[in-house]
């Protein structure tokens, strides 16, 4: 079957050719595999910093308020810059710009270490949250141009997961870094590893496939009026799901173990492995939806089911008191659900875009992330201030339902043709 459909392809011509190598087996594990170290390192450099705050307040003189002014810097630059970086990925290709970016983001943060000063940090912070706004859409734009259309949704959970691989193993290995070689050298060290993987794509950059693989034809057909596609009802609904869940998820992920503590009186210890049960569930429910998202054209559903079970699970973990076991059993169940969401999650916007603007979209709506999560801290803060709270989990499952009327008003618009 493959022998037919490489000799087809070799009549078409050389795009067509590189369509069918686009959906080799063993070429797209290759480009999945490389895209999601890129997404580990990307989480990485974004939590590198917290764990090495108390040594960066003693070494540089400066308060946690000015420590925090770094993490703003990079997210507002960040989340400001990836729309405009969207459109460049599908103007320019994605492998290259990805390339770039990486290099860009691993100089930056072996400026922070070789330098060493705040106003340095400061300012490679912006640099970085520059560098950083080209992964999303770089990254889904060679997912999509390089798997194969039954493997899509795998291929999507697998870079999720490698994201939450990297939120899991940066604590710990920064201060082991900051251990050996102080917290300058453990900087410079992941910087020079970002410029080791830079090195590696551009060897194996013939496996990545992205927008300037395609034949001009096909180009051609996502130019248009980029602006006005974001702003059409498919994208801007991809949009405000996005930005619903950032919202839903900030308050459990940010507070979750203080209510733990105030409202049924837990350990830090129990709060904490009840929380890491949530993580854990969530990580493994990613590859389970993945599995998922390739069985179903219906991504819209799965996400509601997803939703409306995890909803009231929280609502349950609010209202009953739970033994500790019982509660890391309910969260970790409540976890895998969740997870099960992000690879459809991914699907409706691939099936919002048009052919040659999915770096565009995903730039777009990935921007919801960040403005979801800038929302929702001080909220949700206030209401466990207020001595309530089960309001925590109440407010969270209110958003779960909100993403649920996001994901179905889906179904009712259609992609204009590009």
């Amino acid at each position: 079957m493959l022998e037919k459909t490489a000799g087809r392809a070799g009549r078409a011509g050389k795009g067509s050719g590189m369509a069918v190598a686009a959906r080799n087996v063993s070429t797209g594990a290759r480009a999945v595999g490389l895209v999601s170290v890129t997404h580990l390192l990307s989480h990485l450099y974004i939590l590198s910093l917290p764990p090495l705050f108390p040594l960066l307040k003693e070494d540089l003189g400066v308060s946690y308020t000015a420590l925090g002014l770094i993490l703003t810097t990079f997210n507002v630059v960040s989340g400001v810059a990836q729309t405009p970086v969207g459109f460049l990925v599908d103007r320019i290709g994605a492998r290259n710009l990805l390339i770039c970016g990486i290099v860009v983001e691993a100089l930056a943060f072996t400026g922070m270490g070789l330098l060493g000063s705040y106003a340095t940090i400061l300012a490679m912070a912006a640099i970085a949250g520059v560098a950083n706004s080209v992964y999303h859409p770089a990254d889904y734009a060679i997912l999509n141009a390089s798997v194969a259309e039954r493997r899509i949704g795998r291929a999507f959970s697998l870079h999720t997961f490698a994201g939450f691989v990297g939120n899991a193993i940066t604590p710990a290995l920064m201060v082991g870094l900051a251990a050996a070689w102080g917290w300058r050298g453990g900087l410079a060290i992941i910087g020079a590893g970002g410029l080791l993987l830079a090195a590696v794509l551009f060897v194996c950059r013939d496996m990545l496939f992205d927008q300037a693989s395609q034949p001009p034809k096909a180009r051609a057909r996502g130019a248009g009026k980029p602006w006005a596609l974001l702003i059409s009802p498919p994208i801007f609904l991809c949009f405000v799901f996005f930005v619903l869940l950032a919202m839903s998820s900030s308050g459990v992920n940010s507070f979750a173990v203080s209510a733990f503590h105030d409202l049924y009186a837990l350990s830090l210890i129990d709060a904490n492995a009840a929380f890491t049960g949530y993580l854990v569930g969530s990580a493994a429910g990613i590859l389970v939806g993945g599995q998922i998202a390739d069985r179903t054209r219906h991504h819209e559903l799965v996400a509601t089911a997803g939703f409306v079970l995890s909803a009231a699970m929280m609502v349950f973990v609010g209202t009953v008191g739970l033994t500790p076991w019982l509660l890391t059993l309910t969260l970790t169940v409540a976890g895998l659900l969740w997870g099960m969401i992000m690879p459809s999650r991914d699907m409706l916007v691939r099936k919002a875009a048009p052919p040659g603007q999915i770096g565009a979209v995903f730039g777009f709506v990935s921007t919801g992330l960040n403005i979801g999560a800038a929302l929702t801290p001080a909220l949700f803060g206030w209401l466990m201030d207020s001595g309530n709270p089960r309001l925590l989990f109440y407010v969270a499952a209110g958003f779960m339902l909100l993403c649920v009327v996001a994901a179905l008003a889906t179904r009712t618009t259609k992609p204009k043709p590009a």
